[in-house]
């Protein structure tokens, strides 16, 4: 499994990664949405799960959304909002834009865990 973390916090992709270490999956990381699309064309789409930061320079995560939902290629690939929104609209649109799943800052590992798990379709172990 190949997870790649979009997040302009070099400090919360180093937590995720970590998280996905423990799962033993392939990490894969951007600091923006436009980092994160180069990254995809660059391993030509073979990523299993992106978990996307909604406020970042360059290009944000809701814009970053909505080019992977619009690409024919790109469009299957399961996205978790990964972010400091909390308002309800806000959820709502990530949600009808394609995100999978929604996963609040600050988090634990082991809450991170079970959204990677839940957005793969995978039981978690207990």
């Amino acid at each position: 499994m190949r997870i790649m973390s979009v997040d302009d916090s070099k400090a919360t992709r180093q937590f995720i990664k970590s998280a996905i270490d423990v799962l033993g999956f392939e990490f894969l990381e951007a600091g923006d949405g436009e980092e994160g699309l180069e990254v995809l064309e660059r391993e030509k789409g073979d990523v299993d799960l992106i978990l996307l930061d909604w406020n970042m320079p360059i290009m944000d995560g809701m814009e970053m959304l909505k080019t992977l939902k619009s690409n024919d290629f790109l469009k299957g690939i399961p996205v978790t909002m990964v972010t400091t929104e909390t308002e309800r609209h806000r959820v709502v649109e990530a949600i009808d834009q394609g995100a999978k799943n929604y996963l609040m800052k600050p988090f634990s590992q082991e809450e991170l865990i079970g959204k990677i798990m839940d957005s793969l379709g995978m039981e978690m172990e207990s």
